[in-house]
């Protein structure tokens, strides 16, 4: 039987899609896993679907700081008026008039149980806590890119290897063939061959639906139809140097744990904000109005007022409102605190967890290297010994399939070392741009806070629509 070198090249070869890139075009080799990311930065729909929902809550800012402006409202009415007065006399006056109004009035808190000052804080925070959402929402859409990428780079290799082995298998079939000719071997060796060639082509069929799929979730996620992908490197470089650190830093500074501890202080700022009900309010109230033929005694024709009042009130019993909604922003402050203890919670189990496969990913990278090097080692001696009468076909089919489900170990390993590097990263809450060190601007959500926090008036947004 004819030798054939089978070994890691082929499989790392494929992996890096080196040969792929030298035989297109420059365009068609630009897509890097950093470049891919900047694209999903840029245009995936859920991310920026969260960044518009951030914009959105930036506005709660200026909503509240309303309550320290005054309010102006301008009114203006006429009519047509019928008028019969019966006099002391008995003597009847009838008119038509065409009475009409105008009046400017202005209004101004001055202490309201320092609701606006709470309520601006409330906002403040939920901003921050909103910062912190968007953030998580970022790493997640940056982990789903990254697997994306590599998913479609693995299965690209698996197809590659799947069609070597059909190659293998054919030839594996031809060859046992001749020799059934010849007479060296019986029809069960044809037959064994001629079934792991039908294998092979299932099991290529199968590698090729997994990278149409993988395809597919690469254009949702990334934006567009993947290429021929360069290798995904690892970010050993930004990660924690023990588990103990990995999960300070998940505890610490991942945005998921950071946006409730946001939330706990958005739910005890709320219980102030109910409490204020509870407390005498204060406002001011100037108006200027003019009136023209709208007295139905006739006596006057024209009435000109202004008029400065100052209105002081004190709640003494309101039903229980005040004090049910202090106790109800009482128990969700309870509420958020043990939400907060439960991201804790979840930070430091993923941490682990993202720590542990990090480090197994590395060891099944060495291990599958190790594999695919003695398969190809064994596969060439089975075949030396084959040729030689002293192995069957069946052996020879077998240290091919050994080989093939070693190719096929390692190239997941591969992949599970890109994916559990970057899945470690988002577990600490280190999973961005500035951190990777994107070449695209960063969005930065406190641009448009400062654009809207002090606008007075205007219904346009910063961005024009």
């Amino acid at each position: 039987m004819t030798r054939r070198r089978s070994g890691v090249g082929p499989v790392l070869a494929t992996w890096t899609t080196v040969a792929l890139c030298c035989a297109m075009p420059a365009a068609a080799c630009a897509e890097a896993l950093p470049e891919a990311l900047v694209k999903a930065y840029q245009t995936n729909p859920q991310l920026n679907a969260e960044r518009a929902r951030q914009r959105a809550t930036d506005e709660n800012v200026p909503q509240a700081l309303a309550g320290y402006r005054p309010q102006i409202v301008a009114s203006l009415s006429a009519g047509l008026q019928a008028v019969r007065n019966l006099l002391p006399d008995n003597t009847i006056q009838t008119a038509t008039l065409k009475p009409w109004t105008i009046g400017v009035t202005v209004s101004q808190t001055l202490f309201n149980g320092f609701r606006t000052a709470n309520s601006v804080r409330v906002a403040e925070l939920q901003v921050q806590s909103g910062r912190e959402a968007l953030r998580n929402v970022g790493q997640g859409v940056l982990l789903d890119a990254v697997t994306a990428y590599t998913n479609v780079l693995a299965n690209q290799s698996l197809v590659e290897a799947q069609r070597s082995n059909v190659a293998f298998l054919r030839e594996t079939l031809s060859i046992t063939q001749r020799r059934l000719n010849a007479g060296d071997v019986t029809p069960t060796d044809s037959a064994q061959a001629e079934a792991r060639l039908n294998r092979g082509l299932a099991d290529l069929n199968a590698a090729e639906v997994a990278l149409a799929v993988s395809q597919a979730t690469y254009s949702q996620v990334i934006g567009n139809a993947p290429s021929a992908l360069r290798p995904a490197e690892v970010v050993d470089r930004y990660l924690p140097k023990s588990r103990e650190d990995s999960i300070a830093m998940a505890i610490r500074e991942h945005p998921a744990v950071m946006a409730a501890g946001f939330d706990v202080d958005v739910a005890s700022t709320n219980i102030r904000v109910a409490e204020g009900a509870l407390l005498p309010s204060a406002s001011l109230q100037g108006s200027v109005s003019r009136s023209r033929d709208s007295d139905p005694t006739l006596g006057t024709f024209a009435t000109d007022q202004a008029s400065i009042v100052a209105n002081v009130t004190a709640p003494i019993y309101d039903g229980g409102q005040a004090a049910s909604q202090t106790r109800q922003a009482k128990e969700v402050t309870a509420q958020s605190r043990l939400v907060l203890d439960q991201m804790r919670n979840q930070a430091r189990t993923a941490a682990v967890s993202a720590w542990v496969t990090n480090e197994g990913a590395k060891i099944a990278v060495s291990a599958s290297e190790s594999e695919v090097k003695a398969a190809t080692v064994a596969l060439q001696g089975v075949q030396r010994e084959a040729a030689g009468g002293q192995r069957t076909t069946v052996d020879v089919l077998n240290s091919q399939a050994d080989l093939i489900q070693a190719r096929a170990r390692l190239i997941s390993a591969l992949r599970d070392r890109v994916i559990a590097s970057y899945t470690l990263l988002s577990a600490v809450g280190h999973l961005d741009v500035k951190t990777l060190s994107l070449n695209t601007p960063d969005y930065l959500p406190e641009m448009h806070y400062h654009q809207v926090r002090d606008a007075w008036q205007g219904l346009r947004t910063p961005s024009g629509q």
